[in-house]
């Protein structure tokens, strides 16, 4: 729990409830890890934690300390480092003209002996965005190099920004000289994601970042990407970042920097995290040398999709008809499956998701967290799709890779010496 002030405690006598829809269970040992170091604790406003009593094993729901009733009491969720999704988000309810939360993912968590533990399942243990390897004196010395070897990049300079004001963890890497480099380009977008955080249409949401202010050039853009090609064994190059639109908008100047720096060389992987909204705007990027695509979805449902990503002058059949390109081009596909515990593991979603696979084999699901208030996200759901109580997301991930024995699974976006075959192997088996 945690009183107004922010300060957290253990509450005697009660044990943490998390989270999965409306389906409220008892975190345990065995259904939570250890909190990821990077993980930040947050108090929900205008909320009240569930709780279960020990002593009479019932939920109870209230605002204020049940050892001193003058004191209120918030509930705390965790917003846990990258490479984990959520099993479950923080359980509470909305008091009355709840303001909506912020743009975070809000995990169940609770205390222990040990430390406090999360209800999130590991899907990746590349330390790629661990904050104990980015040292702040040595991402400055970082920029410095990079203000004498690229001085009149003004890529650079927006990276510098995102690295040490926004904290970002990929503008880190590339002062860093290690794994993947973001080649932001894009102003313009042709979705209006509930979730976006880069242009926020919400008032009573805050976008987390600004978006890029201006096109780079082919040459900048090619300038970033070959110094870390350069700098960096297995290195990874990615258009599409938080702090921009949607990249495929992009093309006219995106196509030229490919092409730059294929003539100077085969290293490197470029990859292209986008919603594939414009097929025919990536058939060309793909021979010019893209190695790999990330393609974002919530769900493989149209009405869902559609409800969540508001997208604007396409449909979800173009992002299909996207996919099945690069698959057929011989392109390394991943889906950036935007998860919350209670609509991601419903049935109707789980069946669906199936039935793409089989259709669509991509390489890799990288399952994320969907940074949203989730009673929010749900609600929205709801209204346009049925959603059948939750199967979990531990089953639904173990699910997948049985019948998809092929298809990979992880966080982040992965170098072509990693690059897996498709998973084409599809085990027959009555369940989805």
């Amino acid at each position: 729990m945690a009183n107004e002030k922010g300060e957290i405690f253990e509450l005697e006598g009660y044990a943490a409830v998390g989270a999965d829809g409306s389906v409220l269970s008892r975190l345990t040992t065995g259904s939570t890890i250890a909190l990821p170091h990077g993980s930040e604790l947050m108090f929900l406003p205008d909320r009240m934690p569930v709780l279960l009593d020990m002593a009479t094993g019932e939920r109870v729901t209230t605002g204020r300390n049940p050892f001193g009733q003058h004191e209120k009491i918030h509930p705390v969720a965790a917003f846990n480092s990258p490479g984990v999704v959520l099993a479950r988000t923080c359980a509470y309810e909305e008091c009355p003209n709840a303001s909506i939360l912020p743009l975070f993912a809000y995990g169940a968590v609770g205390w222990h002996p040990d430390g406090f533990r999360s209800a999130a399942i590991v899907v990746d243990t590349e330390p790629r965005q661990d904050l104990r390897r980015m040292p702040r004196e040595k991402i400055i010395a970082g920029v410095r190099l990079m203000q004498k070897q690229l001085p009149d990049n003004r890529l650079a300079r927006h990276l510098e920004h995102c690295a040490l004001s926004y904290g970002c963890p990929a503008g880190k890497n590339f002062f860093l000289g290690r794994c993947e480099a973001p080649l932001p380009t894009s102003r313009a977008c042709n979705a209006r994601c509930l979730g976006c955080i880069s242009l926020q249409p919400d008032e009573r949401l805050t976008s987390s970042q600004n978006r890029i202010a201006f096109t780079p050039t082919a040459a900048e853009i090619a300038g970033v990407a070959m110094t870390h090609i350069h700098r960096v064994e297995h290195s990874v190059v990615s258009f599409g970042q938080g702090c921009e639109g949607d990249p495929l908008l992009a093309a006219r100047v995106i196509g030229p920097a490919i092409r730059r720096i294929r003539e100077k060389t085969a290293e490197g992987t470029i990859n292209m995290n986008t919603n594939a909204s414009l097929p025919h705007v990536l058939a060309p990027l793909l021979d010019d040398g893209l190695d790999s695509i990330r393609v974002s979805m919530n769900s493989v449902r149209e009405a869902c999709y559609s409800a969540y990503f508001r997208p604007r002058g396409y449909r979800f059949a173009q992002v299909v008809e996207s996919i099945d390109l690069a698959l057929a081009r011989g392109k390394h596909v991943a889906i950036n499956y935007l998860s919350c515990p209670g609509f991601t593991d419903s049935p109707e979603e789980a069946a669906a998701l199936s039935v793409f696979l089989e259709k669509h084999p991509v390489n890799l699901i990288q399952w994320r967290n969907l940074n949203i208030d989730p009673q929010h996200y749900i609600r929205i759901m709801n209204g346009v799709a049925p959603l059948s109580p939750p199967v979990g997301m531990q089953r639904l991930l173990q699910m997948i890779r049985r019948r998809f024995p092929g298809l990979e699974y992880g966080y982040f976006n992965p170098p072509k010496e990693r690059f897996s075959a498709s998973g084409l192997t599809v085990k027959k088996e009555n369940s989805p």
